[in-house]
């Protein structure tokens, strides 16, 4: 299991303003808890973010093919959206003068494509490769999944809460935009604290920008179902994801869509990916459900595949998580 130096936990919640009516009595600041996205600052009926990458499109559309490099297909939006958690590793190019390349596709789903891009210093050999996740506009994506992970999670103006639960055209952008937000919160923290997950290096609107993990070929690394691991290294795997929920779980997190599709095996390390749906435990009333789930689809795969029952049985494992969580 890879392990990072822990980091101040990366601040993303704001707290309730209760400035106003000095007549008022006092309230104590409500803590903030995890379930509670993150959400930009928004104007009208566009994201600020959004706002300002219009502005910028604009700014840029009458130079940028003249300005480009050969074979670069943007600058590079390093100084565009919000960036990683220290201590940012030493491959990662943050120069502002670099250029992005597209490479090709990696994957598409449901609700998001996954690029390879290429990130590089012109006319030098420095350059790094990213994993560019975009959330698909309001009128591609599928929504099907979405109420019962958004339980215990807030929206803190009305207008928008009512956009979301009506799914109007705005509330399904902004709907896109918290997944991006959640997810990229959710691997900030877990990389902070030394999880197993791909280093989150940027969040632009809905363009995720994660560590690309390659299979030491040139391809990227396999997912766990397309593996047919001998018993002793599925044995090992094992134990890697159990400690892997342990530590979610000491923070009272459980991934909320885990599969041996949603793992991958990069250099003989499991790790996780795909977490927009990240899911509270604590503060989500269906948590220990979805928490049981996650344990049950993940150990079915390592059961089918020769392990014991003993050692793979949900109910045990997932009140043992419980327990981690402090909620037994």
């Amino acid at each position: 299991m890879l392990t990072h130096d822990p980091y101040d936990k990366y601040d993303h919640f704001d707290t309730f303003d209760d400035s106003g009516d000095d007549t008022r009595p006092a309230r104590a600041q409500r803590r903030p808890r995890f379930e509670d996205d993150p959400q930009p600052n928004r104007s009208g009926r566009l994201t600020e973010s959004a706002r300002k990458r219009l502005a910028k499109a604009r700014d840029d559309a009458a130079t940028a093919e003249l300005e480009l490099p050969p074979g670069a297909d943007r600058w590079s939006t390093w100084a565009d959206g919000e960036q990683g958690p220290h201590p940012r590793p030493d491959w990662l190019i943050t120069d502002l003068v670099a250029v992005d390349r597209e490479l090709g596709v990696l994957k598409t789903g449901k609700e998001a494509d996954v690029h390879l891009l290429e990130r590089a210093i012109p006319d030098t050999d420095h350059s790094c490769l990213l994993a560019a996740k975009r959330y698909r506009s309001n009128e591609h994506r599928m929504f099907h999944r979405d109420a019962g992970y958004l339980e215990g999670r807030r929206v803190k103006k009305s207008r928008e809460t009512r956009a979301l639960a009506n799914r109007t055209a705005f509330g399904r952008n902004l709907l896109a935009e918290q997944w991006s937000i959640a997810e990229f919160a959710a691997l900030c923290r877990l990389w902070s604290l030394g999880a197993p997950v791909p280093y989150p290096a940027q969040l632009n609107g809905t363009e995720l920008l994660l560590e690309f993990l390659d299979d030491g070929d040139g391809g990227a690394a396999p997912r766990l179902a397309q593996l047919r691991p001998p018993d002793d290294e599925l044995t090992g795997l094992w134990h890697q994801l159990v400690a892997a929920l342990e530590l979610m779980a000491t923070v009272g997190l459980t991934h909320g869509d885990l599969s041996a599709y949603n793992l991958l095996v990069h250099e003989g390390h499991l790790m996780l990916i795909d977490l927009p749906q990240v899911v509270d435990i604590v503060a989500n009333p269906r948590g220990p459900e979805f928490l049981l789930r996650d344990v049950t689809n993940i150990a079915r795969w390592f059961t089918m595949r020769g392990l014991p029952d003993r050692l793979t049985d949900p109910a045990t494992l997932t009140e043992h998580l419980l327990e981690v969580a402090g909620m037994t």
